[in-house]
């Protein structure tokens, strides 16, 4: 099922004295994060509006409307924020991970499905999925057209053509 609310980072700090918050985003860039006017709380229970936001190095200095001083930013600390995913629109071929995780993977030659989507690393050059076999240590695949055929976040799969080696003992 596709969550209508998605967290998006977690306020890990405050900032000054006059009520701002430091958050870790948790998507590709942070200033994506900065085009919203607000932010859920509560899994979607609630939103908080924003009067400032922007980006400092690679977190999102936020000043919440309503929160004036370092006291009311301190009871926000460890609150993870969230987006509504109906105000956003993703570049083709891009996904938000929590709608990938949980995917199985699947030959595309053969249907043979390797196991579920476990995780998304960052590494710079391209991302890496995890794959959990259903027995068995999680696999690491390169996220690149060669491997990757398909997302399909609706059918519940992704499509691969595995690198020669990556699931079995072959040279």
């Amino acid at each position: 099922m596709i969550k209508r609310f998605l967290e998006t980072g977690q306020i890990v700090s405050t900032h000054g004295l006059k009520g701002e918050v430091n958050i870790a985003p948790w998507c590709d860039e942070p200033e994506f994060l900065t085009q919203f006017k607000g932010f859920y709380f509560d899994k979607g229970e609630s939103f908080r509006a924003t009067e400032e936001i922007r980006v400092n190095k690679n977190l999102i200095i936020v000043k919440f409307e309503g929160v004036n001083d370092i006291n009311e930013a301190i009871k926000l600390i460890k609150n993870v924020i969230y987006i509504d995913r109906q105000f956003v629109t993703l570049p083709e071929g891009s996904y938000f991970e929590q709608d990938m995780l949980g995917l199985s993977v699947e030959d595309e030659q053969t249907g043979y499905v390797y196991g579920k989507l476990s995780s998304v690393l960052r590494t710079g050059a391209n991302d890496v999925y995890g794959v959990k076999p259903e027995n068995g240590a999680e696999v690491l695949i390169p996220a690149i057209k060669d491997v990757i055929k398909l997302v399909d976040i609706e059918g519940g799969k992704v499509l691969i053509t595995p690198l020669k080696g990556l699931f079995d003992d072959e040279d």
